[in-house]
């Protein structure tokens, strides 16, 4: 066991090597099941913030698809003024395809540069975890 201040009581000094190993494995187990709830932790905090915001931007598009909808109805009426109404509503469709594809580009190129979500805290708390058991292990051996 560690005191507060991490360092090793002078009793486990004395103790056999068989018992010290049966408690760092007790302990490891221990350390390794908290590791996983502050991950699911982590995981869930973070599942809720980004549903919230996917919910978001769920209404924000369907808002932006009416926008677009009486934009286009616009441009294709202003266009219909100079030339057929065909020939207007064609023009603003490759136009709306030549911005979903630039757009669908990078967003792919965004996606790809966010790599997977990893709970970091945790990460770095068994990074931190699997130090102290190293420095431990050293200093039950010698």
């Amino acid at each position: 066991m560690q005191s507060g201040s991490g360092e090793i009581r002078a009793d486990q000094s004395a103790r056999p090597l068989g018992e010290l190993v049966q408690q760092l494995s007790e302990q490891t187990s221990t350390l390794v099941r908290k590791e996983m709830e502050l991950a699911r932790a982590e995981m869930v905090q973070k599942g809720k913030t980004a549903g919230l915001g996917a919910g978001m931007f769920g209404a924000a598009g369907l808002f932006g698809a009416l926008a677009l909808g009486a934009l286009t109805a616009c441009l294709i009426l202003a266009l219909a003024r100079a030339m057929d109404g065909w020939l207007a509503a064609l023009i603003v469709t490759a136009a709306y395809a030549a911005i979903a594809g630039v757009l669908a580009l990078v967003g792919k190129r965004k996606v790809t540069e966010a790599g997977p979500p990893l709970p970091e805290q945790a990460k770095e708390s068994v990074r931190e975890d699997l130090e102290r058991t190293k420095e431990r292990a050293k200093a039950a051996r010698s």
